[in-house]
């Protein structure tokens, strides 16, 4: 010990040895609070199994009511061009707007998400959207249903883009693949469920049915925000860690003590730059933004395919409106197999992450939407093939159903791509995510009438297959070069592992 003395040099008169103290012991700041160790219960990552899976019920039934929103009205718009007096395509721009509405309500409630919390930036929202759906119903003429309408999508877009982050917040990374999954069957079996409902209601009240497709889903948002406010508690750790920071500075009279979240500035520009500007970002960040894209174009085709079934089956088949609802469950059934290679994906990802030493690996995320393309554009071909009146109908089911199988699993596997990549900034991502797909969704069923009417459904449905056969290498693509596009990208290289 007396020689390694000897041999070391001095250090240099210039250095403080107070700096050299600093250097040599990193000091921790005694009033900076922290989670009181890895099994701390304030962090949501350490609640109880059951409190985890009632908030993920909960926050998917509110995602229900929402997508639930977007398509009920629709079986009622014969309804509204009959009452007001306008064409299809302004009928459908109650659609389209609330979709709209859905593409830049997450620019807002996601950075809020990230200031104030979770349960707030969702729960508020929906209250919102509670409203605007019985103003829709109440509306006296055609400008006022349009304008509710996109309001309500505006308020309507909170838990698609924040629910996502509540499931980062909650569960560990082997285990967000099925809460995922949970989460996104209610995001595709309402949108799928509300036609059906719809229709019926249609049906019974032939003049005003379409006003009760919107009392219906105020009330299915209303019993769902009850709920949720009484049972789920917030789950964003600096927000916990804030306020567990301002309990114990009141309890001590220790002014200093504070949370990492609070030693950032508070001026409108700091706050704009980081909670406003985050999300747009998020936007053209390399992988996000490929993500992103295709994700959104399988999004859009769904939205475009749903007025293909009433086309299908009451102008080509002649079955009644209620009848020619009924298939969207082909829909559904595809989304209930997709679960399973969904689950399976879920399976070999935990393999592999505890095979990488617990580290996540976002591109194990993809096997399951390499497979859902393929399914994806098959599914358009045998719907395109088989919609002629002369062929049995099971056949244009089978179509669909591989449609929801294939566009379940790009959008599940896209969101936990996303979410894995972007841990810290899921909400924001998300948003973009949100932002994309709604602007694609809401134009297509624009063209709708002029595509089908002009090129048949079995012209136009090739012609989007021929589309998503064009975009069938892009996971595959994800799935070899996504590593190294996430080393680049200005976000997603924070969270790189080499």
């Amino acid at each position: 010990m007396a020689k390694s003395e000897v041999i070391a040099p001095s250090p240099p008169p210039s250095t403080p040895p107070s700096q050299l103290e600093a250097n040599e012991k990193p000091t921790v700041d005694p009033n900076l609070i922290d989670f009181d160790g890895p099994d701390d219960p304030l962090n949501a990552l350490n609640w109880p199994f059951r409190k985890k899976i009632i908030t993920t019920l909960l926050y998917s039934f509110v995602t229900m009511g929402a997508a639930w929103a977007s398509t009920a009205y629709n079986s009622g718009i014969g309804q509204v061009k009959a009452q007001f007096g306008v064409s299809t395509e302004v009928a459908l721009l109650g659609m389209s707007l609330f979709l709209f509405g859905n593409a830049f309500g997450p620019l807002l409630w996601a950075p809020m998400s990230e200031y104030y919390g979770r349960k707030p930036s969702i729960l508020l929202p929906i209250f919102g959207l509670t409203l605007f759906c019985f103003a829709s119903a109440t509306a006296k003429d055609i400008q006022t249903l349009l304008i509710t309408r996109f309001f309500g999508g505006l308020f309507g877009g909170a838990p698609l883009s924040n629910t996502g982050g509540v499931l980062a917040d909650i569960w560990p990374a082997t285990q967000r693949g099925p809460a995922l999954l949970l989460w996104g069957l209610s995001v595709i079996i309402g949108p799928c469920i509300a036609p059906i409902v719809g229709s019926a209601l249609v049906t019974a009240e032939p003049t005003v049915g379409w006003r009760w497709t919107l009392y219906v889903t105020g009330i299915i948002l209303g019993v769902s925000l009850l709920f949720s406010t009484i049972y789920i508690d917030e789950s964003f750790p600096p927000v916990l860690l804030a306020r567990k920071a301002n309990r114990i500075r009141h309890e001590t009279k220790n002014w200093a003590i504070h949370s990492e979240s609070q030693e950032h500035g508070t001026s409108f520009s700091q706050l704009s730059r980081k909670y406003l500007m985050m999300p747009l970002e998020m936007m053209i960040d390399p992988i996000a933004f490929a993500i992103n894209l295709y994700a959104a174009f399988c999004y859009a085709i769904i939205f475009l395919t749903i007025p293909t079934f009433p086309f299908e089956f009451t102008q080509i088949r002649h079955w009644s409106a209620v009848d020619s609802s009924i298939p969207f469950v082909a829909i559904i059934v595809g989304v209930i197999f997709a679960s399973f290679v969904i689950m399976w994906g879920a399976v070999r990802y935990k393999n592999q992450f505890e095979a990488n030493g617990n580290k996540v690996i976002p591109e194990a995320r993809l096997p399951p939407m390499m497979i859902g393309s393929v399914f994806f554009a098959g599914g358009l071909f045998i719907m395109a093939w088989t919609a002629e009146a002369t062929t049995h109908w099971i056949g244009f089911c089978i179509g669909a159903a591989c449609l929801g199988l294939g566009f379940f699993t790009i959008f599940q596997s896209a969101l936990g791509y996303l979410v894995d990549t972007y841990l810290g900034l899921a909400a924001s991502v998300i948003a973009a995510n949100m932002f994309m797909r709604s602007i694609l969704a809401g134009a297509f069923p624009l063209f709708a009438t002029e595509l089908f009417t002009n090129l048949g459904i079995d012209w136009g449905m090739s012609l989007l297959g021929f589309l998503a056969v064009a975009m069938l290498p892009i996971p595959y693509l994800f799935f070899i070069f996504g590593r190294r596009i996430r080393a680049v990208g200005k976000h997603s290289k924070k969270t790189f592992v080499p």
